[in-house]
């Protein structure tokens, strides 16, 4: 039986009542209390949501030009190696492709679909990096003056004027030994090329480069096509990490939300263009060599070499913050030595992607760079 004198009671204690309705009382001021202030701070939250700091914007717009370029040089290659039939989720099997087209469909059938949503990709990218950053009240990034650069007059190129050169290229391979390597750039390792190319071209330069009608006229526009297979690799792989380094100074959740996303986008390609490379370096495609210049593809199945083996997707575990640890498969370089913005500046001007270009150009781009790296998050 309880001793409680309320519960025994039959009236009703209004006393008890009185406290226990101050007490929820007050509970219930209090807790509009928190309310209010949680409501004040998300409101805080927004409102510092509507402007960028210097670092974020820094690095924003570091990436929206690097996108730019990114779809400049697609663009070209969308055009002359692209679908064109309008048909961008299937291939049409009665499209005649051109020499150039063919080429890369050797490496992969669905590789003139692949540069098409590769460049729809980065298009949307440079889209919307700017777009943002003008509903911030940010500075929107415009190369539209540096677009001065004579491209392909092949059939295909629509001639317009180019920001980037794809004609003379040093596309760097190493890259692919890399991915293949358990050691890590960010912890002092360094990688042969897996093939050297040196001052080449990735796309035909003009209707001469399309014909195929003998074999050596074949070899010479699969050697443009092989070219231009290792040089997707090594565009895409540059912005995995750069999108991975400059991801770890972003201040706000929403630009982070932005880099994490728009650089796992950049992995999906680098993924693919891994592969599409690796099948111009095996049969049926190699070995064989371009007459016109003298570049040789050999089969890198024979003799098999690990650190270059073909059909090899995905990233070989690896060393990684420290030796210490167990090796893990990760994206690398990520640090700002090797990844970052000026890392990345610089990579493109030593492959050649600019030749032509003014000094203005260079010197905007390597500022843009300096600044996002200057980055820090709190």
């Amino acid at each position: 039986m309880s001793n409680n004198p309320i519960r025994n009671s039959s009236a009703v204690d209004r006393r008890f009542f009185m406290k226990s309705g101050l007490m929820a009382g007050g509970a219930a001021t209090i807790g509009s209390g928190l309310l209010s202030r949680g409501s004040l701070a998300r409101a805080e939250e927004r409102a510092a949501a509507s402007h960028l700091n210097e670092g974020d914007t820094a690095i924003l717009r570091f990436l929206a030009a690097a996108e730019l370029i990114e779809s400049d040089l697609w663009t070209q290659y969308a055009e002359l190696g692209g679908l064109t039939s309008g048909k961008p989720i299937e291939v049409d099997p009665n499209q005649k492709l051109n020499a150039y087209q063919n080429a890369l469909s050797q490496l992969d059938p669905d590789g003139p679909q692949y540069i098409t949503s590769n460049t729809l990709d980065e298009l949307s990218h440079a889209t919307f990096l700017n777009a943002y950053l003008k509903s911030k009240g940010a500075e929107q990034v415009d190369f539209t003056k540096f677009t001065t650069l004579a491209g392909s007059t092949a059939a295909g190129s629509s001639g317009k004027k180019r920001l980037t050169n794809l004609m003379n290229l040093n596309v760097d391979t190493s890259w692919y030994v890399r991915y293949r390597s358990s050691t890590n750039p960010d912890l002092g390792a360094t990688f042969p090329q897996a093939i050297t190319l040196k001052n080449v071209t990735a796309i035909p330069v003009d209707n001469n480069d399309l014909k195929n009608s003998t074999q050596a006229e074949i070899n010479h526009i699969q050697a443009i096509a092989n070219t231009a297979g290792f040089h997707f690799g090594s565009i895409e792989q540059g912005g995995t990490s750069l999108y991975a380094a400059l991801s770890q100074k972003v201040t706000h959740p929403e630009v982070l939300r932005i880099t994490l996303s728009i650089g796992g986008d950049e992995i999906a390609h680098f993924l693919e263009w891994v592969d599409f490379a690796g099948n111009g370096v095996q049969s049926p495609v190699a070995p064989f060599t371009d007459s016109q210049t003298g570049l040789t593809f050999p089969n890198f199945f024979d003799p098999l070499n690990p650190l270059i083996q073909p059909s090899l997707i995905f990233p070989v575990p690896c060393a990684f913050i420290s030796s210490s640890l167990p090796k893990v498969a990760v994206i690398r370089p990520t640090s700002d030595e090797f990844g970052g913005a000026v890392a990345a500046a610089d990579f493109l001007i030593a492959s050649g992607l600019f030749t032509g270009q003014n000094d203005e150009f260079l010197d905007t781009l390597q500022q843009m760079a300096f600044d996002a790296d200057q980055a820090f998050r709190p």
